[in-house]
């Protein structure tokens, strides 16, 4: 095949009739049908996730530690709806509107460019997970990176197996045209990082400083607005930094990706996620994390992290700053830029805010990973709730009230079908 050939194969055009044809899925809630890297979690589940991200925090990986905190013992990061969740059933998006929309933006590349979350409840060992949710919006944009783009809003209710509302995360999607982001070529002059020892002592200088707040309880009446957080680092990013990630907790997404057999039925179920190397092998267009020449047909000089990765690293920043008896409420994040292999990310915030909410004493952070070229990458911002010497322990939010009942609906209909499949 030749290089003409090749990029023919892969490089499909956003066509108008599918963004047409995606605005029938709005308001449309369905079960989430993915079952992600964990079915059920455990303590290892808990250590896994975090260590493959590079968090130490004991609350998640010291289960002694853990059963002296007020939560009695472990209890999963923020982001663990990344790795954790079982197949919901329920019943489908209606079959018209299903057909309609079936293959929409087959062959064009989808990047995850930032979410935002509401955390309401901590999951524990032997919690499961179960989703439903939809697209709440659409919108064709022209960027700066790849030309023509279509951007969607993708809300996941995160139920536990009681019903409970874990988590709410809404993903922006952003489709673009491999061919225009590659002709563009703008983050092409972009040089691999290289580093000296000093520079390496540096970075190693930040981490020697880092660590959880833990059982010290940072107390609201003692923030201020305006004070700086410590600086948290990651990296120089490496590809052994990749398979941690891959291997402690986030699997390979939900692509169905699988070695060998799995992955020869895999490329039988989704073909044109199966493109050819150099040599003439059918591999993951995901290999862009950790290929780069790959990375390179769509325009970029080498491979790069995901988007959820850095979004592990964000929450992570504020975990470790609010310490055990602290919640993170919410957050906002955005990747604006991408960060390569080589690349290194210093997160560094501040303190914007700070209010009663509800009763609940509740602090506003600012907060963004730049690059060593001096570039925000990820910029984000957060709600902590934090204990208070006036108003007591933290008091976890309360999701609405109406979305409440719809996940207790969805729970036991899932409860329904399954058993009906056992019997």
């Amino acid at each position: 095949m030749t290089q003409t050939d090749q990029a023919q194969d892969f490089d499909h055009a956003i066509k108008d009739e599918d963004i047409e044809r995606s605005k029938l899925l709005l308001g449309i809630d369905a079960p989430i049908s993915i079952n992600e890297h964990h079915r059920q979690c455990s303590v290892d589940t808990i250590r896994q996730f975090a260590v493959g991200y590079g968090d130490d925090n004991p609350l998640f990986v010291d289960p002694d530690y853990a059963a002296t905190t007020r939560w009695g013992g472990p209890i999963a990061p923020p982001m663990i709806h990344s790795s954790l969740s079982r197949k919901m059933l329920g019943d489908p998006i209606p079959d018209d509107i299903r057909k309609a929309t079936k293959g929409l933006f087959s062959g064009v590349h989808i990047f995850v460019s930032g979410q935002d979350t509401e955390w309401f409840q901590p999951v524990r060992p032997g919690d499961e997970l179960y989703g439903f949710g939809g697209m709440e919006s659409v919108e064709e944009k022209t960027s700066e990176f790849a030309g023509r783009s279509v951007i969607r809003i993708r809300r996941a209710v995160r139920i536990n197996q009681r019903a409970e509302i874990v988590a709410i995360e809404r993903t922006i999607l952003i489709a673009t045209e491999r061919k225009q982001s590659r002709e563009r070529g703008k983050n092409m002059t972009i040089e691999p990082a290289t580093y000296t020892d000093e520079q390496i002592a540096e970075i190693d200088e930040i981490y020697a400083a880092e660590g959880p707040r833990g059982a010290e309880p940072r107390y609201y009446e003692d923030v201020s607005i305006g004070e700086s957080l410590p600086k948290m680092v990651k990296g120089p990013l490496t590809l052994t930094d990749m398979i941690c990630f891959h291997a402690g907790g986030y699997g390979f997404g939900p692509y169905g990706i699988g070695a060998a057999r799995l992955g020869y039925k895999n490329r039988q179920r989704a073909g044109k996620f199966y493109i050819k190397n150099a040599a003439g092998i059918p591999d993951v267009a995901q290999r862009l994390h950790w290929e780069n020449e790959w990375s390179q047909s769509i325009g970029n000089p080498m491979a790069y992290d995901y988007g959820v990765m850095r979004e592990c690293w964000l929450t992570h920043y504020v975990t470790d700053w609010m310490g055990d008896d602290g919640w993170l409420v919410r957050q906002h994040d955005e990747m604006r830029k991408f960060n390569f292999i080589g690349d290194t990310q210093v997160i560094t915030g501040e303190v914007v805010g700070k209010r009663i909410e509800n009763g609940c004493p509740m602090v506003d952070l600012e907060f963004r990973a730049t690059n060593q070229r001096g570039v925000v990458t990820a910029p984000a911002t957060a709600t902590v709730a934090l204990p208070s010497r006036e108003y007591g322990p933290v008091v976890l939010p309360v999701p609405d009230q109406e979305l409440r009942r719809k996940a207790v609906a969805m729970m036991a209909r899932h409860n329904e079908l399954a058993h009906g499949m056992h019997r």
